[in-house]
């Protein structure tokens, strides 16, 4: 889909720009595949990247984890928390964040071929929106584990 919304056309996505890292890059077309072109590892990096930022740019609750993941690396170094708990705070934002972007991955899947209103697409989207937030309880209890008995241990002493 392009930035206003709509879908690229046919004659921009067989252009050579498309193949690689362009504005309209897609993922490799079925010419592309018949001429054994390779999607590079540079365009694949990139393309990732962008889905990554078009999820922060346009995505509230990706702002939201955000905010809340830079909150807890700042707290995690004023705590001086230890390796452990690093692994484990890395892990449930990974997870949030994996889970935000396959959200609005499905979310667009699904506004793409169900334009109008159909209840498995609410199903879709609903199931989509509940693993996030499943990985965000999970943080959230990471960071009860984490956080507090320390929080607690600088109050108390």
């Amino acid at each position: 889909m392009d930035d206003n919304g709509s879908a690229p056309s046919a004659a921009r996505m067989d252009t050579k720009e498309s193949a690689c890292c362009g504005k309209d890059s897609f993922v490799r077309n079925e010419a592309d595949k018949e001429r054994g072109s390779r999607f590079s590892l540079i365009c694949a990096f990139s393309c990732a990247g962008a889905g990554f930022a078009h999820a922060v740019r346009t995505q509230r609750n990706m702002k939201i984890h955000m905010a809340v993941t830079a909150l807890a690396v700042v707290l995690g170094f004023a705590l001086g928390i230890d390796a452990a708990s690093w692994t484990a705070i890395v892990l449930v934002v990974a997870a949030v964040f994996a889970a935000e972007c396959f959200n609005t991955a499905i979310e667009a899947v699904v506004d793409l071929v169900s334009p109008d209103y159909h209840q498995l697409a609410r199903h879709a989207k609903d199931c989509a929106a509940g693993a996030v937030l499943i990985c965000a309880l999970a943080a959230v209890a990471v960071a009860l584990i984490v956080f507090v008995p320390r929080v607690l241990a600088l109050v108390a002493g």
